[in-house]
Order: C-alpha cells, then sequence, then structure tokens
C-alpha cells in the first residue's frame, strides 16, 4: 500500500500546474491532501476520477480560500472521519482519517505559528491533538498520521538551524512537541530509512530558496510502531514543483 501526502498550497493552483498528471504517474493508493484553500465542489472531481481517484473526501475549513484536507483513495475505505470532534481543530479543516482495514491514514495540517496568537492556537492544537491520538490508537493501533506538521524536528532538518532557533517552526517547545510524539509511539519514516541532511519538503518563494535548497523538512508520514516490520520505504518527492512544499510516500505492507 503506497501512501502519499502533499501540501498542495491550495488545490485548484496545483492542478493548473500539472498536479492531476503527476499524480497519476507516481500512483499512491492514497494521497493525503493539506491546505486545499477550496471547497469540493469548486474542485475539478472528474479529472481525479478519471484517472482512477474515484473515492475522495474533503473537508473544508469554514473560512473560505484557507487550510483544508482531503484524502484521494483508488479504492473505497471502510470508514471514514471526518474531523476530530475538537471544535477549533474542525473549523479550520485540519484532519481527515480514513480506514483501510486494520490500518487507518490520516491527514494533518497542523497550524503555523506566524505570530504570538497563532502560536498559542499552535501549541494548544499540539496538546490536544497527542492527547486525541492516543485515545484514538486505543482503537486503531496502526495509526499513520501524514501531512505538514510545520515543525522541523532536529538541526538535521533545516537549512540554517542557527539563524531559525528562535522562529515558529523550528522553537525548542515545538521540536520537544514533536520528539515526544515520536516517543509516544510513532517512527518518522523518513529518518527510519534516511540520515543524511539536506533533505527538505518546503522551500521560501523569496531569494531562490528552492533552487539554492535552503529548506525546512516539515512534512512527515508518522508511523505507528506497530507497524515497523510492514514499513517498507519512505521518500521525499523533491522533483514535484506545484507548490512551496513537496510530496512525500512510503510504502506498508498490508
Amino acid at each position: 500500500m503506497t501512501i502519499a501526502s502533499y501540501n498542495v498550497n491550495g488545490i485548484r493552483a496545483a492542478m493548473n500546474k500539472g498536479f492531476v498528471e503527476w499524480l497519476q504517474a507516481v500512483n499512491p493508493d492514497v494521497i493525503c491532501l493539506q491546505e486545499i484553500k477550496a471547497m469540493e465542489e469548486q474542485v475539478d472531481i472528474a479529472a481525479l476520477e478519471a484517472i482512477g481517484y474515484t473515492h475522495n473526501y474533503w473537508f473544508s475549513a469554514q473560512k473560505k480560500g484557507y487550510s483544508g484536507v482531503a484524502l484521494l483513495c483508488k479504492n473505497a475505505p471502510d470508514h471514514v472521519e471526518v474531523g476530530t470532534g475538537i471544535d477549533y481543530m474542525d473549523f479550520e479543516g485540519r484532519n481527515i482519517r480514513a480506514d483501510f482495514g486494520d490500518i487507518s491514514v490520516m491527514s494533518m495540517y497542523l497550524p503555523s505559528g506566524t505570530n504570538l496568537d497563532r502560536l498559542e492556537h499552535k501549541l494548544k492544537y499540539m496538546a490536544d491533538f497527542q492527547e486525541y491520538a492516543n485515545d484514538l490508537r486505543k482503537e486503531r493501533p496502526n495509526l499513520i498520521v501524514c501531512g505538514d506538521y510545520n515543525i522541523c524536528h532536529e538541526a538535521i532538518d533545516i537549512h540554517d538551524p542557527v539563524r531559525n532557533k528562535n522562529v515558529s517552526g523550528f522553537l525548542p517547545v515545538e521540536r520537544e512537541w514533536i520528539g515526544n510524539f515520536i516517543k509516544s509511539g510513532f517512527i518518522d519514516s523518513f529518518r527510519h530509512f534516511n540520515s543524511e541532511p539536506h533533505n527538505y519538503t518546503w522551500w521560501s518563494y523569496r531569494a531562490n530558496a528552492r533552487a539554492n535548497n535552503k529548506g525546512w523538512r516539515l512534512d512527515y508520514g508518522m508511523v505507528s510502531d506497530t507497524l515497523k516490520d510492514r514499513l517498507k520505504r519512505s521518500v521525499i518527492l523533491n522533483e514535484a514543483k506545484h507548490s512551496d512544499h513537496c510530496p512525500i510516500l512510503l510504502e506498508i505492507e498490508k
């Protein structure tokens, strides 16, 4: 089972830049999308269905043109859970989950902390999501949480750790949280296979950052440690350029 995840920074804009053709070529069983910035009725669903994604599920933010997550699936899930039931998370369309047999796949878009108010919001979300994940894994132990976490875990995950040490996305409190999230029973699937530096998933549009690979690794495929022996591959697909992020992809034995 191949699972991709991609912060598309606007699904309609990405589709205008060749996203559908790219998706057809990569052909994952499931792709988790974040920052769709659209309502379902605004998206060319027929184009996705034409390449085999006949089961697609959308969870948009209440605020138009903002946030939102989706799951595009080749095969019908057994169950789809829209949201977490935690109102302030769900207002912004940040979580959607599909269950396939004993495996659950979630698309998550964790808030950024661009100013003090949003940082406090992000920290609250992080704490509440940890509790939610702990409870969910009692029912669905084989959980895969893919998405844009808006956090770099270690210095290896950011191009300039010294200058960015006081910037949201690399603050000590954020790094500690993602470390504790992993310790609660998850595997950072990319780092499970790859310990090399200079592997990023987001680049600023400014100062030619992507061409110079001055990036941040913000997108993760976090896999429950119960699936460790079934985890076959996890890669960053940095050739895809439909967004300021690039996709990730992992493979799990069903």
